[in-house]
């Protein structure tokens, strides 16, 4: 009796192991000024009371599942290292925790791509980020790749200062729009990765947004076999759901190679995303910045028929005049038709800073956003395309300019004739083969790469405005 009564102790003082996910931890960096959810797991109905170094303090009871979740609030930014103690069945301290601002970065392949290249593709420039990576004040959260068909606990990466180690290792998109908000906003910057290459959307989805999609099986059990990161929603689970409502100022997102061959859904898709993580954050105005896929030369496909990613860049370029407080990154000028990893990633994130810096940190005096279409005016043989364009942006002129046409009624689509408007915000159009246009595409070839020019430097997105 004497040794069940002693497994019996021993089951009770793991159950009473006071846990947390490891996206609380030494060197982390908490959002200021903000209220930073905070949870765990410890001995049913036991009590967990919190105190930091800057004065706060937080308690709550474990319910009888043996969670508990609370929040504490932050400071504005600081350079100190602070300490964060939990105390309940036993005691947890994290330390050099910085407190500025932190965002989180998913997608696939070329969000996932890290400082160090990937494979045969290599980051331009890397050696000279990677020689500014040493900064104590950056703060990298490599959350490592998982699937799972339930919701997960923990995330299981770990928060590491920036050097040429940690950076080398992280997202380069993530890592140099980490570097570029430390520069300009001179705080404590935290950025989370959690991306995986190859994946398609519905995979980052909860899946009661999923059941509405016909032809999406979500399956009910899990198979070990190599394409799991593939099934719907089995990354929300275990590389999204995991950071609950943990405090941050926006998400980056880079994804869209792998539903080019099935665009028609990918609006929805991706509004869906966008409001669920948004509803899983608690944050209704949360930022999303998104990135337009970059040109590549696509093989071709079943019946010969191109694939139709100009169908899922104009998507993006859509989601992004519809949905509030989200944010486009054109790369029709950063492409490689031959790399679909292409090795610019340094501008990508300088892009995306850009937009977070103007949009969520009231910066000014530069260029950061790319004309957007506003209007299409037709009359007779001629369509007018007015712009929505950054002050003191407009269109250079270029002789020949590539990649718009135009089609009637018989939705033919023959190469444009492009004139620059007087006001310089306007393109006019007209092809000698259409007399009555009714419909523009721009940038629908295989590997568009554009010549049209702005002063700004910053190309216009892919379009159309049909929806055959």
């Amino acid at each position: 009796m004497k040794w069940f009564y002693s497994l019996f102790l021993v089951a009770i003082s793991f159950q009473a192991q006071t846990k947390l996910p490891t996206i609380f931890g030494d060197n982390m960096v908490l959002q200021q000024k903000g209220k930073i959810s905070i949870w765990g797991k410890d001995l049913p109905n036991s009590q967990i009371n919190i105190s930091t170094s800057w004065g706060v303090k937080s308690s709550t009871k474990v319910d009888e599942n043996g969670f508990w979740k609370t929040k504490i609030r932050t400071n504005k930014a600081s350079f100190n290292p602070e300490k964060i103690t939990i105390k309940g069945s036993e005691t947890i301290t994290f330390k050099n925790v910085l407190i500025g601002e932190v965002w989180l970065c998913s997608g696939q392949s070329n969000m996932d791509m890290p400082m160090m290249g990937l494979g045969k593709s290599k980051v331009l420039n890397a050696d000279d980020y990677l020689n500014q990576s040493i900064n104590k004040n950056i703060r990298l959260f490599n959350n490592p790749r998982a699937a799972s068909i339930e919701l997960n606990f923990e995330t299981g990466g770990k928060w590491k200062k920036s050097n040429r180690e940690s950076a080398k290792k992280f997202s380069a998109v993530g890592y140099i729009f980490a570097q570029q908000l430390f520069d300009k906003l001179k705080v404590p910057i935290g950025i989370i990765e959690t991306a995986w290459g190859g994946t398609r959307i519905e995979a980052w989805l909860p899946k009661e947004y999923l059941i509405k999609y016909k032809d999406v099986k979500i399956p009910d059990k899990l198979h070990q076999d190599q394409n799991k990161q593939k099934k719907p929603s089995f990354l929300y689970n275990a590389m999204i759901h995991p950071f609950q409502d943990f405090k941050i100022k926006g998400v980056l997102w880079y994804q869209g190679e792998s539903n080019r061959t099935k665009p028609e859904p990918y609006f929805s898709l991706m509004t869906d995303l966008i409001n669920s993580w948004r509803i899983q954050w608690k944050d209704r105005n949360l930022p999303f910045y998104f990135v337009q896929i970059a040109p590549y030369n696509y093989v071709k496909y079943k019946k010969g028929k191109l694939n139709y990613s100009n169908f899922i860049r104009d998507t993006q370029f859509k989601i992004s005049q519809k949905i509030k407080n989200s944010g486009l990154v054109v790369t029709t000028d950063i492409g490689d038709c031959n790399d679909i990893h292409p090795s610019k990633k340094g501008e990508v994130a300088k892009r995306l800073a850009n937009l977070a810096l103007v949009e969520e940190y009231n910066h000014q005096n530069f260029f950061y956003k790319s004309p957007e279409l506003k209007k299409i005016r037709i009359k007779k043989n001629k369509v007018t395309l007015k712009f929505n364009l950054s002050d003191k942006d407009y269109f250079i002129s270029t002789s020949n300019i590539k990649g718009f046409s135009i089609a009637g009624s018989d939705k033919k689509f023959y190469p444009a004739n492009v004139i620059i408007g007087k006001n310089k915000k306007e393109l006019i159009l007209s092809s000698k083969k259409i007399t009555k246009p009714v419909a523009v595409r721009y940038g629908f070839e295989p590997c568009f790469k554009g010549n049209l020019k702005t002063k700004s430097g910053l190309p216009i997105a892919v379009f159309r405005t049909d929806d055959w």
